[in-house]
């Protein structure tokens, strides 16, 4: 029998339980440094320094946290089912919990990119403004800012498009367009949001109002007997 495909969308509420800041709560990252100041192209413009130094600080507290069993019990679905995560999160957790099939909507913390070809480079120590690749071209941290292009946008959708199973963990599909991926899905696709606050009012969605720790564990268990 053909494994299912099982596609996983994640966002930074699933690392919130590895203590790293999400964006939007009260207190998140946005509260302590404004979009406009760090996350945008023109920030890099106006002040680049301030830019690559919350992303240097950011690397660190990634670096710092581990994955949590939410991380592991997505992994773990990998024993029966074909599972690809698409995450808006540029964190490497579910890397290290050993998922292997992971596209980063948003970049990854631990890579810089060349503003002239485009190359991606593994970040090695803290970045600097005015380090360049060997081409001369000025390095800037791998990471999709708002008012960018996402280029694996499409590549997600063609994803989703494919599963027969797809779980919401940790996002407040706010940010576009990572949260129209729910509306790629096929008619017969099995959707399950797991989120102790959100409230989606779509019947085809089954909902688990835990973190994603103990939400995770409900559903595996639930996949494991169901199919």
């Amino acid at each position: 029998m053909l494994m299912k495909n099982i596609v996983v969308f994640t966002g930074a509420g699933i690392s919130a339980e590895s203590g790293l800041s999400t964006f939007r709560d009260h207190g998140g990252l946005w509260d302590q440094f404004p979009i406009e100041e760090v996350a945008t192209i023109n920030a890099w413009i106006n002040n680049p320094k301030k830019v690559i130094d919350f992303y240097n600080l950011r690397r660190k507290n990634c670096l710092n946290a581990q994955p949590n069993m939410a991380h592991q019990n997505i992994k773990k679905l990998e024993k029966k089912f074909n599972v690809t995560i698409v995450t808006q999160n540029i964190d490497d957790l579910h890397e290290r919990a050993g998922s292997k099939n992971v596209l980063h909507l948003h970049g990854e913390i631990m890579f810089s990119r060349s503003t002239k070809t485009g190359k991606i480079y593994k970040i090695k120590r803290d970045l600097k403004y005015g380090d360049k690749c060997s081409n001369n071209g000025l390095l800037r941290p791998h990471v999709v800012w708002f008012g960018e292009a996402v280029p694996k946008i499409q590549e997600a959708y063609n994803i989703v498009n494919k599963a027969n199973i797809f779980i919401i963990i940790g996002t407040s599909l706010k940010v576009y367009p990572a949260a129209d991926l729910m509306n790629f899905v096929s008619k017969n696709c099995k959707i399950f949001l797991i989120d102790p606050d959100l409230e989606l009012n779509i019947s085809k969605v089954t909902q688990i109002k835990k973190n994603a720790v103990n939400g995770t564990k409900e559903l595996y268990n639930k996949l494991m007997i169901d199919y």
